[in-house]
């Protein structure tokens, strides 16, 4: 399949190549990183090599691989890997607000998710301007939300 599956453009933040490209084309990470840096003339983070990468694996639903840089192959039927202590911390960059918006509530029990939700908000409006962290919390959740 050369192009993105329709579960991706759902289900991963608007910076991730899985909004354009299909399985094989992208590698996937655990995390952001300084060594994926966001190259903003493409729309989504690089390697150092130039190959679009996902530092989401729990959005895309791929453990991490090197897809496209080593050609490891795409597993068929994987199941969604859980968010990792790294994603659950807080980003300094904006573009990775939605992205741990979503680890939090995958890491929330169903019965905890309002709590969550709040603490979220909370701490995000004190590192982002809360208009982004509404915008972003609006995005995350009719998604997030509908798929519990």
């Amino acid at each position: 399949m050369s192009g993105p599956l329709q579960q991706w453009c759902e289900q991963t933040c608007v910076v991730c190549p899985a909004q354009q490209l299909g399985p094989g084309q992208f590698d996937v990470v655990d995390r952001p990183g300084p060594e994926f840096a966001y190259d903003a003339d493409i729309g989504w983070r690089v390697t150092v090599e130039g190959v679009a990468v996902c530092v989401h694996p729990y959005r895309v639903g791929l453990p991490p691989g090197r897809y496209a840089s080593r050609g490891e192959p795409v597993p068929v039927r994987a199941s969604r890997p859980a968010p990792t202590p790294a994603s659950l911390v807080l980003p300094a960059d904006l573009v990775d607000l939605e992205g741990w918006l979503v680890a939090v509530l995958r890491d929330a029990p169903s019965e905890q998710i309002f709590g969550a939700v709040a603490r979220a908000e909370r701490l995000a409006s004190e590192r982002f301007d809360p208009k982004q962290v509404v915008a972003a919390m609006r995005r995350v959740l009719s998604v997030e939300l509908a798929n519990r």
